[in-house]
């Protein structure tokens, strides 16, 4: 087992049956898929005692010159969703009660942590385990983000690690900041999406009962909590109109939670320090992390995916999910909670990182010799 591996978590033969199983399924090798891997998705899949993979994966990060297959039916939706959205920010302003903002604001919350602290950190990565009464919260939280069901969505996401910026990760960066964000929605998937994606262990999800029951029926929940209620609530709970009621707290709220999830596939795949890993494209974005949550240290979250925290430090004020989860551990609704230890994230930053690693100030352990010595200090105290 890997040194930062937790009690608890699936073992490397474990992981490896299951690969090979779903592999079979689809009729692929087992060994073929993990030569084409270029990410780790759970604790013991890696190879090194830091974290990370032997093979060099720089090579492997591209993207095929194809033609896309537009989807005009989607390309029509996200049309009429953003200029609804527009419409809908000028009525917050113009006509909107504060009462509508507020809802509309609260529900860019939940549906926010329904899908960083449940497709994401629970059901993508296991990287904490939950209690049913939390996982009940986190599926009403997700359906009510629509960002398809959960069980999907984390399906996508495991494929998106493992394969990562090649032609099977289902929004690779390599394509331009445009297709990482909405683009890979607007076109079919390529082949090798699809055929990947059969290929990842998805057992431990088709065990969830409560995920299964949104899975089975999300085309009659989804509906309801993501645009019947919150467009119903307003306008009969303080006399709203329906379009202020449609406008803001449906339209431009769920246009807005998209486009912050979206931005963790885009902007933090382009813009910002790689102190962890600085042969990916994943990286260190704040702007991203205060928007979702806590999802924008993407640096440290792709080269440690099984961390709960997505991030080296824990600090609750750019990491909103933590503090959720961290709540919930303390009831007992979120226990086994993995995390990696700062041994191992010293060897890995030494390792590949870019140098921008933060220090917390002078004196910092992790300052380097050189900067001590070059550094000019004035006004010195008299001896």
């Amino acid at each position: 087992m890997p040194p930062n591996a937790q009690a608890g978590a699936q073992s490397i033969s474990d992981s490896l049956i299951a690969a090979a199983s779903a592999a079979a399924d689809a009729g692929q090798s087992p060994t073929k898929l993990q030569e084409d891997s270029t990410g780790v998705l759970f604790e013991c899949d890696v190879e090194t005692t830091d974290g990370g993979l032997v093979k060099d994966i720089t090579v492997m990060k591209k993207a095929e010159k194809r033609r896309l297959k537009l989807v005009w039916r989607n390309i029509i939706a996200f049309g009429y969703l953003h200029l609804a959205a527009l419409y809908g920010a000028y009525l917050m302003v113009a006509s909107a009660k504060w009462q509508t903002c507020i809802l509309a604001y609260f529900l860019y919350v939940v549906s926010g942590l329904g899908i960083t602290a449940g497709a994401h950190r629970l059901w993508a990565h296991r990287s904490y385990k939950a209690k049913w009464p939390l996982r009940v919260i986190l599926v009403i939280f997700n359906t009510i983000a629509f960002q398809d069901a959960a069980y999907h969505w984390a399906r996508d996401h495991r494929v998106h690690h493992k394969y990562s910026e090649t032609d099977a990760d289902p929004h690779n960066a390599t394509r331009g900041f445009f297709f990482s964000h909405v683009g890979w929605l607007l076109c079919k998937k390529h082949p090798e999406v699809k055929a990947k994606g059969k290929g990842v262990d998805l057992s431990d999800l088709r065990a969830d009962p409560i995920l299964m029951f949104q899975k089975k029926y999300y085309m009659i929940l989804m509906p309801i909590a993501c645009f019947i209620i919150p467009t119903v609530v307003p306008m009969y709970a303080w006399g709203e109109s329906f379009m202020n009621a449609w406008f803001v707290a449906t339209m431009f709220r769920w246009c807005f939670i998209l486009n912050v999830t979206w931005l963790v596939n885009s902007a933090a795949h382009k813009f910002g320090g790689r102190p962890y890993d600085k042969f990916i494209n994943p990286s260190e974005n704040i702007s991203v992390a205060i928007l979702a949550f806590g999802e924008g240290w993407h640096n440290y979250h792709h080269v440690f995916p099984w961390d709960y925290k997505t991030a080296e430090f824990g600090k609750y004020s750019l990491n909103f999910t933590t503090a959720f989860i961290d709540f919930f551990a303390k009831i007992g609704w979120a226990y086994d909670l993995k995390t990696v230890s700062t041994d191992i994230i010293k060897k890995r930053v030494k390792r590949t990182g870019d140098g921008t690693h933060a220090t917390w100030g002078w004196g910092d352990v992790d300052q380097p010799k050189e900067e001590i010595e070059d550094a000019v200090i004035t006004h010195k105290k008299s001896e």
